[in-house]
């Protein structure tokens, strides 16, 4: 039997045509010869596709039939409406196709660049640099209990009349000078009083607990432009070992320290500071700390109780940080940082006679 015969009968069997004595002829055939059997099921696998597909068209023409009825009807309808009626609907359809577009797009574009392919791996770099982040943030209440606050304090009984003595430097000529969030925090005024007994006004105009910064302001009308700052802030990280000192107010007349750098993280292992060995007492919080070229790698911060010597440091880069991070609308003017230092050629005698005039002693009240 050749290929074309055995068809026909399938057809007639599949479809239903044959007697019995024909169907149990036929099937016993197929049971017989396994290439029959194949060919078969293939031929019925075949017919169920072109059923499939022919009630498939059948449904299509059918809705085509069906949406030229209704927009006929809709076209003689939309004939009576008034012009701003149909400029509407262009309108609404013409949005909502440039909306379907722009989505479309977007999602194309996000496709293409991978953004749905890296969700994963940008949700575990998330986790990373929280990690990493954390592992370098300070729990305040450890830190306080753990370090001292190197900030001189009188109390009395009345908390309104608690005084602060700390250490502030100046950042730019115009005013801005940096200190300790913890010398200013739940302040009700602040004065600034300089090397020669002149003391001024100023605000809080930026505040960083994290990082332990408050940016200062001096808005008093007494107080003139600076003349040009003699050091300047060192960007990158300094090296263990590098000769370092610090002027500072742990009393009422300017102290002298020096040291070096024994650490490049500061408490807990905190990328943001140093440790240094150099001594510190209260009131030295908020001091510069300076390399032997008169350049700001620091910001004294604390020490740690028990340990002579200990002392930490914000460093420069992060001060550089806060500083970008203040609003516009905070500022008083631009605080440009001055990069010319006329302190690296000098004596350490002649350094400090020539930045004294840039350190202040802060008064908290």
């Amino acid at each position: 039997m050749n290929q074309f015969d055995f068809l026909e009968l399938a057809d007639r069997y599949l479809k239903g045509e044959m007697d019995a004595e024909e169907k149990f002829s036929f099937e016993a055939l197929c049971d017989s010869n396994p290439e029959y059997a194949s060919q078969l099921s293939q031929h019925k696998e075949f017919l169920d596709k072109m059923k499939e597909t022919s009630n498939r068209l059948i449904f299509k023409s059918t809705v085509e039939q069906v949406s030229n009825a209704y927009h006929t009807e809709v076209k003689i309808s939309r004939e009576k409406e008034s012009g701003i009626v149909v400029l509407w609907r262009k309108l609404r359809l013409n949005a909502g196709v440039a909306a379907a577009v722009a989505v479309i797009s977007a999602f194309s574009t996000l496709l293409f660049t991978g953004y749905f392919t890296n969700i994963k791996k940008a949700t575990t770099d998330y986790s990373a640099l929280r990690r990493e982040m954390n592992s370098v943030k300070r729990n305040v209440n450890a830190h306080n209990a753990v370090i001292n606050n190197i900030n001189s304090q009188s109390k009395n009984n009345n908390a309104s009349a608690m005084h602060y003595g700390a250490t502030g430097f100046v950042v730019s000529k115009e005013g801005y000078v940096v200190t300790n969030y913890h010398v200013v925090n739940g302040a009700d005024s602040i004065h600034l009083q300089n090397n020669k007994g002149i003391a001024y006004k100023a605000e809080v105009i930026y505040t960083d607990a994290e990082k332990d910064l408050a940016i200062l302001f001096i808005n008093d009308t007494t107080f003139k432009s600076l003349k040009s700052i003699p050091y300047t802030f060192k960007k990158q990280d300094s090296d263990i070992g590098e000769d370092i000192f610090t002027l500072g107010f742990p009393r009422d007349e300017a102290v002298y320290g020096q040291g070096y750098l024994s650490s490049a993280t500061g408490y807990g292992g905190d990328t943001t500071a140093y440790q240094i060995s150099i001594p510190v007492n209260p009131g030295n919080s908020g001091g510069p700390v300076l390399d032997h070229q008169g350049n700001i790698i620091g910001i004294i911060s604390g020490k740690q109780k028990g340990l002579d010597g200990a002392a930490f440091a914000i460093k420069t880069s992060a001060l550089i940080s806060t500083l970008n991070k203040i609003p516009a609308d905070a500022l008083k003017g631009n605080i440009i940082l001055n990069n010319r230092n006329s302190l690296s050629n000098l004596s350490r005698t002649d350094q400090i006679k020539k930045m004294q005039d840039f350190v202040y002693i802060v008064k908290v009240f």
